[in-house]
């Protein structure tokens, strides 16, 4: 939620602060290279340029005009309308959808500075819509990437200042300080220059949400010194004005679990109560859940043990409705566990062990490096030697334990049936990799050995005459070279008429000499052509399945799944992952 405010962030409607996704796309609207020269494409998006974030009234105004600009072939519109969709729409898995066609076209652009933009886009929505650390950090990498060359330097930071969000979440500190380092001098230079209003209130807000993240990093590695230091600055030199309240709410909840680590606990209570107030009020829940911790914290150390509680549970709250915890908060679960086994509540003490076993779950998945750091004073054998013990005090023990063995066989059976397709899926994937080498070596091409098995076919049928047959072969051998089969819609009729021959002679030579009906032989040169392009060219491995079928003629992406696997053994997203496993070994 931070970051949503954060970047591209601009007073320019009477109910107040515009979100990135707009703002995003009216500064790119700033830079592209179209500058909507087509008077129709404004007025298209004119008509919903009044609506607010999550509006999907907007929605049908914005597929017009990204029909338009489909029309035009123009990719920047085409980019630009698949970001207002991801605006409009308040349909998370939607959103990434949008993304993924922002990727798309993106790259078919060939701009830089357009791809680094979409693949910030599909970072931010797993980030902050899924929570996906992982998956946002390569997002980001690929980004950062593409940056590296382009001159919109305002861009190249806000990619830096996300990239290093996720290091600092995944526990990659210090990677993350020098990042925000680079952060804090850029955006300061421009907030402290002439330049336009607009554009020094954003670079202010890029200024100040570094130097917080700074903050962040210096405490994670014990440089309290130099953490306390930046909260002081920034409370004392952020602007007044309401557009800066939450940048105060975050260095007021740093400055709270300072207090707390200095032992004034109840200055800590006081600043992170204060700080709650708007993180509550845009539902920035993972920064609330810390807050939540330490004020639960100290209310224990000046022995109020029910506020402590009532806290304390609101983390759990958190853990329960977004399925997200921080590894800075873990210790919530062993307070509460400890608290209840001396009070005598086995209940709720089986209850926050088994809480605490799936934060544990999630953290190492999703922070795989910075949990492998915390010292844990529950081990997870502990853990659940502790759970089959407190299962064992209540009732229904038997019940549960009975349920627990029948998890794990068919957890068991379900790992062993995921290694067995893997190994399957790993042996189809070399045997296609095989052929393709074959194929490029040149000593082996389906369709020459189609020619071989038709042979006999051949020699058998006299029906045409052998200029006729040799004028249809050089015209398909040159259909095949120029990749026109890639022609959506093309029918016997059409190939036909393009060689001024009759279907009857076409189809009767594609069948004689290249083994297959008409159908059959135009797929099989779809399938083949981008099977070669996904193997050769890694830009089409970002390529949605949509997106794949659509570049190789193909209209429906059941049908080209269906096709690529009856063809090559193996499914197109199956291959399309190996192939990214083999090229990242490289």
């Amino acid at each position: 939620m931070e970051l949503t405010l954060f970047f591209f962030m601009v007073e320019l409607r009477k109910c107040g602060i515009i979100f990135f996704f707009l703002v995003c796309s009216i500064y790119l609207f700033a830079q592209t290279k179209s500058n909507f020269n087509q008077g129709s494409l404004m007025d298209l998006r004119n008509t919903y340029a009044n609506f607010e974030e999550n509006d999907e009234k907007a929605i049908p105004h914005v597929k017009n005009y990204l029909l338009r600009a489909k029309n035009q072939n123009d990719y920047h519109n085409i980019f630009q309308a698949y970001k207002d969709l991801i605006f409009y729409t308040k349909d998370r898995n939607k959103k990434i959808v949008y993304a993924d066609s922002c990727v798309l076209y993106s790259l078919k652009s060939n701009d830089n500075e357009l791809i680094s933009n979409a693949y910030l886009t599909r970072g931010i929505i797993y980030y902050f819509f899924f929570k996906k650390y992982q998956p946002a950090l390569d997002e980001y990498l690929k980004a950062y990437k593409y940056s590296t060359d382009i001159k919109d330097e305002y861009l190249k930071n806000t990619i830096i200042y996300h990239l290093g969000v996720v290091k600092s979440y995944l526990g990659y500190y210090d990677e993350a300080l020098n990042l925000f380092t680079r952060c804090v001098s850029y955006f300061e230079n421009i907030a402290r220059s002439d330049a336009h209003p607009i554009t020094i209130f954003n670079n202010q807000k890029g200024y100040f949400n570094s130097l917080h993240q700074q903050a962040v990093c210096y405490r994670n590695i014990h440089n309290y010194k130099k953490s306390d230091s930046i909260i002081g600055y920034a409370l004392a030199n952020l602007p007044k004005s309401n557009d800066f309240v939450l940048e105060k709410s975050y260095f007021l909840k740093c400055l709270g679990i300072s207090e707390y680590r200095k032992g004034n606990y109840n200055e800590a209570i006081k600043n992170l109560s204060n700080a709650l107030t708007s993180l509550t009020n845009i539902d920035d829940f993972s920064w609330a859940s810390v807050c939540y911790f330490y004020i639960g914290k100290s209310y224990l150390q000046i022995h109020e043990e029910k506020k402590a509680l009532s806290y304390l549970t609101k983390v759990d709250s958190i853990f329960q409705k977004r399925n997200f915890i921080l590894p800075e908060v873990r210790e919530n679960y062993e307070i509460l566990i400890d608290h209840y086994h001396k009070s005598g509540n086995p209940q709720k003490e089986l209850y926050f062990t088994k809480q605490l076993l799936k934060a544990d779950n999630i953290l190492g998945k999703d922070f795989k490096y910075l949990s492998s750091k915390i010292n844990r004073e529950y081990e997870t054998k502990t853990l659940l030697d502790k759970q089959i013990e407190l299962e064992s005090k209540n009732s229904n023990a038997i019940k549960l334990l009975l349920g627990s063995v029948a998890i794990i066989a068919v957890l068991s059976a379900i790992l062993f049936y995921r290694n067995k397709k893997q190994r399957a899926v790993q042996k189809q994937y070399l045997e296609l990799e095989q052929k393709l080498i074959k194929e490029q070596k040149g000593t082996e091409t389906i369709f020459n050995e189609n020619q071989e098995l038709s042979k006999s076919k051949k020699e058998n049928k006299n029906t045409l005459a052998a200029d006729i047959i040799a004028d249809i072969l050089r015209k398909l051998e040159a259909f095949e070279n120029k990749k026109e089969f890639r022609k959506k819609g093309l029918t016997l009729s059409d190939l036909s008429k393009r060689f001024n021959t009759n279907t009857a002679y076409l189809s009767q030579v594609i069948n004689e000499y290249k083994g297959n009906n008409f159908n059959t032989y135009l797929n099989t040169l779809r399938i083949e052509y981008i099977t070669h392009e996904l193997y050769q060219n890694p830009k089409f491995l970002e390529y949605t399945i949509e997106g794949l079928a659509n570049d190789c003629g193909m209209s429906s992406r059941q049908t080209f799944t269906a096709l690529f696997s009856e063809l090559n053994g193996i499914k197109p997203t199956s291959f399309i992952k190996k192939r990214k496993e083999e090229i990242n070994k490289i």
